[in-house]
């Protein structure tokens, strides 16, 4: 099968963030930039725009207030920060203050999944769950750092909402050649097409997806590889193509606690349509606090890492 993504191109997707709230501040007057103390790649925006700037120290709920009423004056606030935090201790604030009144306030930050190797408290593993529960709340996970930048001007045009989910983002590989696919909030990305199965993923294990196929196109199975980076609202049509087009065979395959997240979105798109599958199989976070390490190693030791997800894959090639 012909793959659409190149590997081993190294970049910063906090350094996008940082570029590209500057040039969109030259575009929109009215757009801010606020942080709880996690502003280093937001110098290039706070030097530009200084009076648009605001960093309130290590005050989640603070930021996301204070972003509420910006957006209620008219403005369109970003808020950036470190996900376990503005997912969790902002949580009512986010609910409440931006949600409840459906207003255009953009949550992007890092951290999500087991990554840093900051331990339980420093990883955003329930996050998913929390955002996609929220009405009025859209919710993306970016893999590829040059997405970023992308996603980031599409939702200067939002009337709601949007959670951006990110990994440490200090070196992130680049998956797709630049221009080869539509990226558009709502719509999942066929990063690799394939017959045999599907398996659907996003954020930081895209790459690892990519390469679990590659191990079974060397034993000649064909296998799709979806980049769901949109987990709410879900496109629902490419999983409805996957299903009739792949067999009825999913694996789903997050950083993320394996009930709450994308495999339970996907499920319940399953269930709401009548979809008739072969076999699904969830890739993900079981019910442990993780510890510490690297994410690598910490995808290994809670079963869905590499190997973990060529099983799965051959797991459900196997059903019939």
């Amino acid at each position: 099968m012909p793959v659409t993504f190149t590997f081993g191109e190294m970049l910063s997707a906090r350094s996008v963030i940082g570029t590209t709230l500057a040039e969109l501040g030259e575009e929109h007057e009215n757009l801010w930039v606020i942080t709880p103390d996690i502003g280093a790649t937001l110098v290039e925006f706070r030097d530009r725009f200084p009076e648009r700037f605001l960093d309130v120290g290590l005050a989640e709920q603070v930021s996301v207030g204070i972003a509420a009423g910006l957006a209620y004056d008219g403005n369109i606030p970003v808020v950036s920060g470190m996900l376990p935090f503005l997912s969790m201790r902002a949580l009512e604030q986010v609910r409440t203050d931006v949600c409840y009144p459906n207003l255009p306030v953009k949550i992007i930050g890092t951290h999500g999944g087991l990554v840093g190797n900051g331990g339980s408290t420093h990883y955003a593993v329930e996050d998913l769950a929390l955002m996609c529960a929220l009405t009025n709340m859209t919710v993306t996970s970016i893999g590829d750092p040059l997405m970023v930048g992308e996603i980031l001007r599409q939702s200067m045009t939002m009337t709601g909402p949007i959670y951006i989910r990110l990994a440490v983002g200090k070196k992130d590989m680049v998956l797709y050649e630049p221009g080869a696919h539509e990226v558009r909030i709502g719509k999942g990305i066929v990063a690799r097409e394939g017959a045999d199965a599907t398996i659907f993923t996003h954020g930081t294990t895209v790459a690892q997806a990519l390469q679990a196929a590659d191990a079974l196109a060397d034993e000649g199975r064909s296998i799709r590889v979806v980049d769901m980076f949109t987990l709410k609202p879900i496109d629902e049509e490419l999983v409805v193509r996957c299903a009739e087009e792949t067999g009825g065979r999913f694996v789903v395959l997050e950083d993320h606690l394996a009930y709450g997240g994308l495999a339970s979105r996907i499920a319940d798109v399953v269930a709401d349509r009548g979809i008739r599958l072969t076999a699904f199989e969830r890739l993900g976070i079981p019910q442990v606090y993780a510890g510490f390490g690297e994410d690598e190693q910490l995808r290994d030791k809670h079963g869905y890492g590499l190997a973990a997800t060529v099983a799965a894959l051959h797991g459900v090639l196997g059903a019939s």
